[in-house]
């Protein structure tokens, strides 16, 4: 009974398509891979372990995927220093992204979310590609990022992480643990980083990085009884984040409001509370009943230049979940209802766009799994949203071991979604563009709901070559677009253009990947990817503006034997980005003109780790040690009111050369 509950406790965690025998694979050890990948899981997933997340030593959820074949990473803008993640080449929109599966990055806080959760507070990653489970809600498209947070009753009572930068970013994370009793356990994290000092390496006169600050800090709960088949969780968080960017000359008391110099700020703050509670049925190990409930309110006030955005969401989430068995434990259902309420507050240079969203959905996912070579998910959920109207999302997943080590798997999935075209898009805000929307008879913002069809098949085989262990596989997925909310910058420079599509848009996407372990302890990851993504626009046909065809990525990971708890651990990083078709800019004066096409350019990255003992290691690293830079960021840079100025158009690094060192002090 005790063993069933506790894995009814991992169930709870990650209710989606792993079940609870996948999920004990993925427990930390000293010889665990960063990056796992079974051949028995339904979907196409792999999970990003603890050991991969401290290859970013400063990192937060949106710096988690730099070594990950599957994610690829941009700056969403040439001001802010944010990064923007893609999966089969679509922006994290079109992701379901949860937290412990509680949808977390959406809405309000989808342009700087992914920064809110700091690295260190992460246990493990897991990515799914194509649309997820219907569990979690209709809205993913190219697939599902769920986070999992250390648990209370299993982390260590201390932890310390200390980082400092040549970016002048400095950071502190400190986790407290402890045991109330034997069934309740509390964690406290608390998370601070600043960047002090104003850094203009490419001489534009504008600042890399912003100068801000951040406060972060969880308390969670973790209640276990085997006796009664208990389990649960609460969690209590809140932040405050503040970004300060724009010419280097530039005074928040003095300048704001004014055309004296170019700025802006980015205030947020955010209030979490959530709380689950599961029931394993007594004599019925395989039936259990979970209860999820979220309540956030998220507060963005910032302007951008003489461009003012302010958002403020409430939401609330509610999902309840029950599993069982059909006749035996090869056929397993999950079913169950969920509500979402979210009354968004928002005003763009003083126009009230606000709204209120509400949505109730029902949803069952059947599971076959003959336990050997052959497994399936069908799932299916209707929904009743007061702007969406009621519809139908399909899901499935199919896997077939042909022989041993070896998988092919299949998907396909229907996603919908209402666009936030000002909060997903806030790096225009930062240009002299002007905002038309083209459609008026949908009902959010005058456009209609995103619809999209994914497809997807791919194959993976583990193989031993010359005594050495490797796996080599490729992926192969397509979206197809029957709505979509067009995000216009082809038009003109001086505009953005919103509207529903007029044609077809689509988006292929190929991974292939080969990795191996080249001599005892040194591995090495390769994965080559090829995007065909294009829109039907006003003026034609174009491949999705900042968005590479072709991509490469190479990572070499060296450790050391353990010897005394001491060991090295050397890992290094080359990731080559292909030319981007980048937005019309032809008709500004010519020294405000980019080309149609970005150039081609790598980035590497390198990071040595000390292990001095159990308690203590330190690390030192590099990010784009070739310091290779976008040579023209901000258009208009000398006239930062005028008709030509843009600072969304970042297709490559913009500060150069970056170098890091930390520590890790552990209390055990």
């Amino acid at each position: 009974m005790q063993k069933n509950i506790m894995l009814f406790a991992a169930f709870l965690l990650s209710v989606s398509m792993f079940s609870q025998e996948d999920l004990e694979e993925v427990k930390i050890t000293k010889k665990q891979k960063g990056i796992k990948k079974s051949y028995t899981l339904t979907a196409n997933t792999s999970v990003i372990t603890s050991k991969e997340l401290l290859k970013a030593a400063c990192c937060n959820l949106a710096e988690s995927f730099e070594t990950n074949p599957s994610i690829d990473v941009n700056f969403s803008d040439a001001l802010t220093g944010t990064k923007q993640i893609k999966m089969l080449g679509l922006t994290s929109p079109y992701l379901m992204i949860t937290e412990e599966n509680i949808p977390s990055v959406r809405g309000a806080s989808q342009a700087y979310g992914l920064s809110f959760t700091p690295g260190t507070w992460i246990e493990s990653v897991q990515i799914t590609k194509g649309a997820g489970s219907v569990i979690n809600g209709y809205e993913s498209i190219s697939g599902q990022i769920n986070t999992e947070l250390l648990k209370p009753l299993s982390d260590i009572p201390f932890f310390l992480n200390a980082y400092g930068s040549t970016d002048s970013r400095f950071e502190l994370n400190t986790h407290f643990n402890k045991k109330l009793s034997d069934k309740w356990a509390t964690s406290l994290f608390v998370h601070g980083n600043a960047r002090v000092a104003k850094n203009d390496m490419n001489n534009d006169g504008f600042l890399d990085n912003p100068l801000g600050k951040q406060i972060n800090v969880l308390n969670r709960y973790q209640y276990y009884n085997p006796e009664s088949g208990l389990v649960s969780f609460i969690n209590f968080r809140y932040m405050n984040d503040k970004k300060q960017t724009g010419e280097v000359d530039f005074d928040k008391d003095r300048d704001r409001g004014t055309t004296n110099y170019w700025g802006s700020e980015i205030n947020t703050e955010r209030f979490d509370v959530s709380t689950k509670i599961g029931y394993v049925f007594k004599d019925m190990p395989y039936q259990s009943i979970g209860f999820q409930n979220a309540f956030n309110s998220h507060k963005q006030d910032s302007y951008y230049g003489l461009n003012q955005y302010d958002i403020k969401q409430n939401s609330f989430y509610s999902n309840l979940i029950f599993n069982s068995i059909i006749n035996n434990t090869m056929n397993k259902f999950t079913t169950g209802l969920n509500f979402t309420h979210d009354q968004y507050q928002e005003f763009v240079n003083l126009t009230d766009v606000s709204r209120i969203d509400n949505s109730v959905g029902a949803f069952f996912e059947y599971t076959y799994d003959n336990t050997d070579n052959f497994s399936l998910i069908l799932g299916g959920r209707i929904d009743n949203h007061n702007r969406l109207g009621f519809f139908v999302t399909p899901r499935l997943h199919m896997r077939y071991n042909p022989w041993k080590n070896g998988v092919i798997r299949f998907s396909a999935g229907r996603g919908k979604r209402s666009a936030n075209i000002f909060a997903e898009n806030q790096q225009l805000f930062a240009s002299s563009r002007t905002f038309s929307i083209l459609d008026s008879n949908g009902k959010v913002y005058g456009l209609n709901p995103e619809i999209a069809w994914n497809y997807g098949v791919s194959f993976s085989q583990k193989f031993r070559l010359f005594n050495r262990n490797g796996d080599a596989g490729f992926d192969l997925y397509r979206t197809d677009f029957q709505n979509q909310a067009v995000v216009d910058v082809m038009q003109s420079p001086q505009q953005v253009l919103f509207y529903d599509l007029k044609g077809s848009s689509f988006a292929n996407s190929l991974q292939v990947e080969f990795n191996y372990e080249l001599v005892h302890n040194l591995n090495l990851r390769t994965a080559y990817k090829y995007y065909d993504i294009q829109t039907d626009y006003l003026r034609g046909t174009f491949q999705r503006p900042l968005q590479a065809k072709h991509r490469f990525l190479g990572n070499l990971e060296y450790e050391t034997t353990m010897n005394d708890d001491k060991q090295w651990k050397f890992d290094f990083t080359y990731n080559w980005s292909g030319k981007q078709q980048l937005p019309y800019t032809a008709t500004n004066p010519t020294d405000d003109q980019f080309p149609d096409f970005s150039p081609a350019y790598a980035v590497m990255n390198a990071q040595v780790t000390r292990v001095f003992s159990s308690v203590l290691e330190v690390y030192v690293g590099g990010e784009n040690i070739g310091n290779y830079k976008q040579q023209k960021a901000i258009l208009g840079a000398n006239d930062p009111f005028g008709p030509n100025f843009d600072a969304s158009i970042a297709y490559a690094p913009i500060f150069g050369q970056m170098y890091y060192a930390g520590l890790r002090f552990k209390i055990k």
